[in-house]
């Protein structure tokens, strides 16, 4: 997988953000299991918990469609700097997760760095926790 295609996309789903409170938007592009590719952006709403992520924005869009396995994920946020996925949303990419899955985190169209679940969320709570 070429990872700019993939960070292309994220930027192309953060500019459908919705952040009227925050300013602060956020794109996310995910890569399933046969090479389908779904973006998210963050949503506000004025009752903050009802807010979502990017990143789950995208994903439950793949997971209402079918598919079960992210392969990879890029996630974009202020320009010209690194925005990690928050606890949540790193709670839900374990839950679909290749076991091989890479993370982009980039800070523009052409640096990104690659991290892989542990990295990210160590000591992970999977199914296979309560599979024991």
């Amino acid at each position: 997988m070429n990872y700019k295609i993939l960070v292309s996309k994220a930027f192309e789903g953060r500019s459908n953000a919705y952040v009227p409170y925050s300013n602060f938007k956020v794109g996310a592009a995910i890569l399933m299991e046969d090479d389908s590719i779904y973006t998210g952006c963050n949503i506000e709403n004025a009752s903050y918990g009802a807010t979502n992520c990017a990143e789950r924005t995208a994903i439950f869009k793949a997971i209402s469609d079918g598919h079960k396995e992210i392969k990879a994920i890029a996630i974009v946020g202020l320009e010209n700097d690194y925005t990690y996925p928050c606890g949540i949303c790193r709670q839900v990419i374990a839950e679909f997760a290749a076991e091989d899955i890479k993370i982009i985190i980039a800070k523009n169209k052409d640096e990104y760095i690659v991290k892989n679940l542990e990295e990210i969320l160590p000591g992970a709570f999977t199914k296979k926790d309560l599979q024991k």
